[in-house]
């Protein structure tokens, strides 16, 4: 029997994080241009220490260097607020400091807020730390900062949380409770992108997250990497990627993601490195691979990276 897990507290709805109280000694973790966006403001969190310059595929080093920085200050909080990168860096720096972690995405599509995963960069290699203890304690998805954001952030991030739902609807490791919330979040997220109604992917990345976050990701994620690691947005990555997958795996899934790719027009991806390296890098990504409905050699891989090589 498989325990599902999630966090202690979720709160949702327009409003949710403007209106929430939040600690008020609280270590920020954000990214470049959090106050100018107003996030700060709308959260009243601009009087809190703040840690700003989270970087995209944030590194290891960037969560150690903040863990240094603060492990003496009197803070009673981690707050993650921003995309999926700042989320996963204030787990992992809550989890090290032992503080409570109060989750806030700015983005919908990684559904980090709700999972109890870290990816980090460790020496150029995007790297997954899972932990319980990296749950959030409370998760805050406040569908109002999806109405400023630019059409490439909700393309990518939209895209990210189908390749998420679909390919944890098809992980061995899932059951009938994580398939029903994939299946339920791609038919919200499939909506809302081809009717570009975008107020609806902060529900979908929601449900997302708590479905694939009691499962795996599998083959289009251990695809992905390589590409993420050489420049690739995680979005722009998984929209080729995972349709592959779903190619090899013959999912379900497979056309409906197709449509939904067409309808988001990323520009083809191209593998730059030598086929047979990332073809290693990719085999030896077990946590994504043992996970694949069917199983995957290297041939395999070899044969998913051949059609995108330049």
């Amino acid at each position: 029997m498989k325990i599902i897990k999630q966090p202690n507290n979720i709160k949702f709805g327009l409003g949710a994080a403007k209106d929430f109280r939040f600690p008020e000694k609280s270590l920020v973790i954000t990214s470049k241009g959090a106050s100018s966006r107003g996030w700060l403001n709308y959260t009243n969190l601009e009087k809190q220490k703040c840690f700003h310059d989270v970087e995209p595929n944030p590194s290891l080093d960037t969560a150690k260097k903040i863990i240094s920085n603060f492990k003496n200050a009197n803070i009673e909080c981690v707050i993650g607020l921003g995309g999926g990168s700042s989320l996963d860096v204030a787990k992992f720096v809550g989890h090290k400091l032992g503080k409570k972690k109060i989750l806030i995405p700015t983005t919908f599509g990684s559904g980090s807020e709700v999972t109890r995963i870290a990816v980090l960069t460790v020496k150029g290699k995007k790297t997954s730390f899972h932990d319980d203890e990296m749950f959030a304690d409370t998760a805050i998805v406040d569908p109002h900062f999806i109405k400023n954001s630019p059409i490439e952030v909700i393309k990518n991030s939209a895209i990210d949380a189908c390749a998420q739902c679909t390919e944890g609807y098809d992980s061995k490791n899932g059951n009938e409770y994580t398939k029903f919330l994939c299946n339920a979040a791609f038919d919200i997220l499939e909506d809302a992108i081809l009717n570009e109604k975008y107020e609806n992917l902060p529900m979908g990345s929601l449900v997302t997250g708590l479905g694939f976050g009691n499962c795996s990701t599998t083959l289009g994620h251990a695809l992905s990497y390589v590409f993420s690691n050489e420049g690739y947005s995680h979005g722009h990555a998984l929209s080729f990627t995972t349709l592959a997958a779903h190619q090899f795996n013959s999912s379900k899934f497979k056309e409906r993601f197709e449509r939904i790719t067409e309808k988001l027009e990323f520009e083809r991806i191209y593998l730059k490195q030598d086929l047979m390296i990332a073809a290693k890098s990719v085999f030896s990504d077990r946590r994504h691979l043992d996970n694949n409905p069917k199983i995957v050699s290297k041939g395999d891989i070899i044969d998913i990276l051949k059609q995108f090589k330049i």
